[in-house]
């Protein structure tokens, strides 16, 4: 077992004053005492509940999960090992041995929890389970990595690799965020199985999953730019290109059964293939010049 010394439960409220005293309560029955509870200004009772457990509670400056985390590790976290959970009772304190252990052992910097491995009844809706699979799928298709549940709000990991990562993301998207720069990085992560639990009678959730799935899948498709090229500008390229396709054949007909011209569609057609293509080979040689930069960091690092 990791001394609890050196960790730090890291918890982001807001309105969870149903659930904070008892997620902050069973941490400290496992023996952290370092539980910081950093609220988003709550309009509920959730910081004055959280101190009265015994967490150490700071309110954020800013708003939304992601600011509060980047705002927590930098400024209120000296520890070297945090560990971040949701404040809602979904996640037990008794699965944080198991999340710490590939830190101790220096098997991983980051480590996820994965959610499906054991998710009782009642956890997540339909939609949101569809959904966490379809970003889960994409975000092995573009960035060649398979966490497991990239959505899981179960982390640990240790102060140094957060700090070599370039967290911008505001609100939920802060774990697709941090996932992607594993990924981009070369961060040591990996998944470790654990138990997934409802929502506890009378609190409810802070997320919207159309709206926040929305933001997490135009979050991927964005840090795709970086690590992915070649999808990034092959998508909108092949888009572009096949719009164009479908416009110049529609031209094309009316101009042989109807003896129609359609010069401005014509020009419109012929931009769009130009553009595509483009696009496509610029994707093609972005991703060339990132092979061979990923390259010379490891030629780099094996001297």
């Amino acid at each position: 077992m990791m001394a609890p010394d050196n960790v730090c439960i890291l918890v982001p409220t807001l309105d969870e004053a149903e659930t904070i005293g008892d997620v902050v309560a069973d941490f400290r029955d496992e023996g952290y005492e370092n539980v910081l509870v950093i609220d988003g200004g709550s309009t509920d009772d959730t910081r004055e509940v959280a101190r009265e457990a015994g967490a150490r509670v700071v309110e954020q400056s800013g708003s939304g999960k992601g600011q509060a985390v980047r705002e927590a590790v930098e400024r209120h976290i000296d520890a070297a090992y945090v560990l971040m959970l949701d404040g809602d009772g979904t996640y037990r304190a008794a699965d944080a041995d198991a999340m710490l252990e590939p830190l101790r052992s220096g098997e991983a910097e980051h480590v996820i929890g994965n959610r499906f491995a054991d998710m009782r009844s009642g956890a997540m809706t339909a939609l949101n389970r569809i959904g966490n699979r379809l970003i889960n799928g994409a975000f092995g298709h573009i960035h060649g990595k398979s966490f497991g549940d990239i959505l899981s709000g179960y982390r640990a990991f240790t102060r140094e690799s957060f700090d070599r990562m370039h967290l911008t993301a505001d609100g939920f998207g802060i774990e697709t965020e941090m996932a992607v720069e594993c990924a981009k990085r070369g961060i040591q992560t990996t998944v470790v199985p654990i138990t997934y639990l409802p929502r506890p009678a009378g609190s409810n959730t802070n997320l919207h999953p159309i709206r926040d799935g929305g933001i997490i899948i135009l979050e991927l498709y964005r840090r795709a730019k970086t690590n992915n090229p070649l999808f990034y500008f092959g998508s909108i390229g092949a888009v572009s290109t096949v719009s164009g396709g479908v416009i110049a054949a529609y031209v094309g007909v009316e101009w042989v059964t109807r003896q129609v011209s359609h010069e401005v569609l014509a020009v419109v057609a012929a931009f769009a293939i130009l553009v595509g293509v483009q696009l496509l080979m610029f994707g093609v040689l972005a991703d060339l010049i990132l092979s061979l930069h990923r390259e010379r960091i490891r030629d780099g690092d094996g001297r």
